[in-house]
């Protein structure tokens, strides 16, 4: 009886210790779970970084995406246009509504803080079934000091201001003005480097394959290795131009006036077969200022079609922000020469082109609403398009610019560039209107 009545006692405090250790690992398995709730003990989300989904000795990583809805209505441009050689052309005009573009960026750094990575996944929705509408690409980076970054992969060569990291924190959603979207260069393969010279004057170097990488695969580039891009940033007042590379317009409001001027070089050897195909989502070709591109077969002769041209572009570009207001600008020179020549010669051995754009911008209620009107125009040998446009973004949450709701109308004249990733297309004549949605979160 002893035995059993012990048995019992052994059997019961047996079972009240098993119960008591689930109980505690029950709880300390909620206060792990609630830990991985709490993010008082680091920072989860910064702009333009996303959020930081992983932490240790070893490395970070983050995530961030990009997308924005576009509506899109371009019925009040002509259906026809006359290029500059007299022949008609027609015009594919829109109205739709696209998820337009979807990025996916994960960046961080790996066993030294100061080697940083830049990966995506890049998605061009207006374009899906067509060459180069996703793209899955990236960098890596070396910090050795405030003076030098080496970078190497996939960037947008330094050729325009817009090219310089701002993006995309220009005034318009994800769409340059003609004359930036004419003369600039694109993204291509290569090696970076960038830095500050002395207090307020900085410089950015690049040596890539080409013009334009995407839609474009490695066995149709040239092997010369003759792009490069490079820029001189001044920022002589307070040493700053707002928030991520200079962003355009004043949402920082500043009270003490802000001033940049820039200038950037271009120079590239470009080949008929190294072009981007003109479906290719942010297509940038060597074109005429009526929009042909000087590739084309019998364009200036004919039985005459371009094979290989050297293109060099300058620019310059100032502005000045302060309390919200800014005032940009931006002159273009470009010459394309030294052309190689299938079939029969032709008289015709160089191509000069210069453009200008002005912006202006006011945030009428600070971090909330800003309105802004610009001015782009081409001065070509085959054309001098142009056009101006009127425009707001609206920032519907507080104290952020990572949301916000844009409009414009564009009155366009002769369009000599676009695609089915921007607002305007080719010959675009009259009035286009878009309203895009934006999170970059």
């Amino acid at each position: 009886m002893k035995s059993e009545t012990s048995l019992n006692w052994r059997s019961l405090f047996t079972s009240a210790l098993i119960l008591s250790l689930n109980i505690v690992v029950h709880a300390q398995g909620n206060e792990a779970i609630a830990n991985l709730d709490d993010t008082s003990k680091y920072v989860p989300y910064r702009i333009m970084q996303g959020h930081r989904v992983a932490k240790s000795k070893y490395g970070e990583l983050n995530i961030r995406p990009y997308t924005y809805v576009r509506y899109l209505n371009q019925k009040l441009i002509d259906e026809t246009y006359t290029d500059g050689f007299g022949k008609t052309q027609t015009v594919d005009t829109r109205q739709d509504i696209q998820i337009q573009k979807v990025s996916i960026y994960f960046t961080g750094w790996a066993f030294d803080p100061k080697f940083t990575y830049f990966l995506y996944v890049w998605t061009s929705n207006a374009s899906q079934g067509q060459g180069a509408q996703v793209v899955v690409a990236g960098n890596l980076s070396y910090n050795f000091s405030k003076h030098f970054r080496l970078t190497g992969g996939i960037m947008s060569l330094p050729g325009v201001r817009s090219t310089e990291g701002n993006f995309p924190f220009w005034l318009s959603v994800d769409n340059r003005m003609i004359a930036d979207e004419y003369m600039r260069p694109s993204y291509t393969s290569g090696i970076q480097a960038r830095g500050e010279i002395v207090k307020k004057l900085s410089y950015t170097f690049m040596l890539g394959n080409n013009m334009s990488t995407l839609g474009v695969d490695a066995g149709q580039i040239d092997n010369k290795l003759s792009t490069i891009a490079g820029g001189l940033i001044f920022l002589p007042t307070t040493g700053e131009y707002g928030m991520f590379n200079g962003a355009y317009g004043d949402y920082d409001q500043h009270e003490q006036i802000a001033t940049r001027v820039g200038a950037h070089y271009t120079r590239s050897e470009e080949t008929r077969q190294g072009q981007p195909t003109t479906d290719a989502f942010e297509n940038v070709s060597l074109r005429v200022s009526d929009g042909s591109s000087i590739f084309l077969p019998n364009l200036f002769n004919p039985g005459t079609q371009i094979d290989e041209a050297r293109d060099q572009m300058f620019c310059v570009d100032a502005g000045a922000k302060l309390r919200g207001f800014a005032l940009e600008g931006e002159y273009y020179w470009r010459r394309i020469d030294d052309f190689k020549l299938i079939g029969s010669p032709m008289a015709l051995d160089k191509l000069n082109d210069e453009g200008i754009q002005l912006l202006a911008s006011a945030m009428v209620v600070p971090k909330k609403l800003q309105l802004y009107t610009t001015y782009s125009k081409i001065f070509g040998e085959y054309g001098d398009p142009s056009e101006v446009r009127v425009g707001f973004n609206f920032f519907p949450f507080k104290k952020t610019i990572s949301t916000r709701l844009n409009g414009q109308v564009t009155f366009m004249n002769k369009c000599p560039v676009g695609g089915l990733a921007y607002p305007y297309t080719v010959g675009a004549n009259g009035t286009i209107f878009n309203l895009d949605l934006e999170l970059n979160f």
